[in-house]
């Protein structure tokens, strides 16, 4: 039974007649511009750090705070978001999501010192736990399975892949020709034009019951702890205090959440969502592509910057190439996904992912843009395009409707924990190479361009590309266990190829 067959099976009220037939590519303009917004700020401020330092007088240790605010936020609550959007109505929860993070976009830009601004970034990260998973499932209530589900998801997936590169270049944009306050000011006028276009999207039907109130603490909690342990164990070391603490508080809570779920009348997640598994691989398979591109991102923004002297300008347009390769390639693996099945596209993609962070392994403090550099990028990013729409599509596909804000918000879920725990593993990795250089690398290199002493700058940079270098092998491997794991557990059958038009498979 196809999800529009099933939409509101189940639930206290039926879905509407689809409104957004009539406006279909509104409707998409609509759900991929939200998602670009919401990806693009969790990116767009890397570049505005300094500027914001010196604004507001932030001391170093304080500064990370400003990004992991929003990582921690939008990584804990995204399952609450989506099983909101199941009970109480998708777009009405997505206009609430959108609403709430463009007014905490206007409170950081206007924020007059350090607390106003993180709380800011958290709230922003509130906002957008709440837009992100409705955002996604929205594209199976307003668009029938097969050709045009394929395509919007074609394009929803371009957003996510290539909103975090347009960040880097607009961040660079902004702070440079205007003020750093504009890299979360921009997003007020973005979101109004959001939140106007709602009126062209269809409503669901809602799952039937009340809010899980138990599982929402254990699972947002145990998650927030999970977040928070891994950032702070990246920046204060693996046996800080603090962060074996909330590893431990992860540990208990995330153990108890499913017995909460088993439970439940109206779980956060729905166990039976992760029966399927296909769907299950899929949503693990995401999560090591999460690790290995966020990674990525931190590191080479590193290496422009640190190694080849890099403005901030010139670092977001250094990107541009990554941005091209997801948006050709998701465009293409929107018409491919009807014709493959999801492992035969996502598996070469894996596949030629790794071999661009191998690519990169190979450059040095003296390596040309034109020659390593942007290859290196193209080739990882050709081989992530290639992956996101299959994989996007088989964590979604054939799930209730009532549920499907649930399975949508587990899979952005999966990306994130998994960008933040890649994150602090490769830095941690990627530190103690470039230490066994030369020791305390990182602080050598500062010290260096303090003295003016070339030859300590120099010995410096050697050591940094020497510890950059091993975390792309380090992308690569997560990237090959990817692969292997959507070998193994990816669906390999056809995909539906249900046309506009064409009979609904009965119930």
């Amino acid at each position: 039974m196809s999800l529009e067959a099933r939409a509101g099976s189940g639930t206290g009220t039926a879905a509407p007649a689809p409104r957004a037939g009539r406006h279909p590519a509104v409707a998409l303009l609509v759900i991929a511009a939200a998602e670009l917004m919401v990806v693009l700020d969790a990116t767009i401020v890397n570049i505005a750090l300094p500027g914001i330092q010196a604004g507001l007088d932030i001391p170093g240790g304080a500064l990370a705070w400003v990004v992991n605010a929003y990582a921690l936020a939008f990584g804990g609550l995204m399952l609450l978001g989506g099983r909101a959007g199941d009970l109480f109505g998708r777009r009405r929860v997505f206009r609430f999501g959108i609403a709430l993070f463009v007014f905490a976009s206007l409170l950081g830009g206007l924020a007059p010192g350090t607390a106003p601004l993180i709380a800011a970034r958290a709230l922003q990260g509130v906002g957008a736990a709440i837009a992100a998973p409705t955002a996604l499932s929205l594209i199976a209530t307003n668009f029938a399975e097969g050709r045009d589900r394929n395509r919007a998801m074609g394009t929803y997936a371009a957003m996510a892949g290539v909103g975090s590169t347009v960040g880097l270049v607009l961040g660079g944009l902004l702070t440079q020709y205007l003020d750093w306050r504009w890299v979360l000011l921009v997003n007020v006028p973005a979101g109004l034009a959001v939140l106007a276009g709602t009126v062209v999207l269809a409503e669901a039907g809602r799952a039937q019951g009340k809010a899980d109130v138990t599982g929402a603490a254990t699972g947002t909690a145990g998650l927030l702890a999970l977040v928070y342990a891994i950032t702070r164990g990246g920046q204060d070391g693996w046996t800080d205090p603090l962060t074996v603490t909330a590893l431990g508080t992860a540990a208990v809570l995330l153990t108890v959440f499913p017995l909460t779920q088993a439970r439940a009348r109206s779980p956060l997640l729905p166990l039976g969502v992760l029966r399927d598994r296909s769907r299950a691989g899929t949503c693990l398979t995401l999560f090591l592509v999460g690790t290995g591109m966020f990674a990525t991102f931190y590191f080479l923004t590193l290496y422009m910057q640190h190694v080849l002297g890099y403005g901030p300008i010139r670092t977001g347009l250094a990107y541009l190439p990554f941005s091209i390769g997801i948006g050709i390639m998701a465009a293409v693996g929107s018409r491919l996904v009807v014709r493959h099945p999801p492992r035969e596209l996502a598996v070469p993609g894996l596949a030629v992912a790794a071999a661009g962070m191998i690519w990169l392994s190979r450059l040095t403090p003296h390596s040309s843009y034109w020659g390593t550099l942007k290859p290196g990028m193209l080739v990882t990013a050709l081989g992530l395009g290639a992956t996101f729409v299959p994989l996007t599509l088989t964590a979604v596909r054939n799930v209730d409707d009532r549920d499907s804000g649930s399975a949508s918000a587990l899979l952005t879920t999966a990306q994130q924990i998994g960008g933040a725990l890649g994150l602090a593993t490769l830095a941690t990795l990627s530190t103690a190479a470039a230490d066994r250089r030369l020791p305390h690398a990182d602080t050598a290199h500062r010290a260096g361009l303090r003295a003016h002493d070339p030859t300590l700058v120099a010995h410096a940079q050697d050591a940094l590309t020497y510890g950059y270098t091993r975390a792309f092998l380090g992308s690569a491997a997560v990237f090959t266990a990817a692969l292997l794991l959507a070998c193994l557990t990816v669906d390999a059958g056809p995909q539906e190829r249900t046309e506009p038009g064409s009979p609904q498979e009965p119930s």
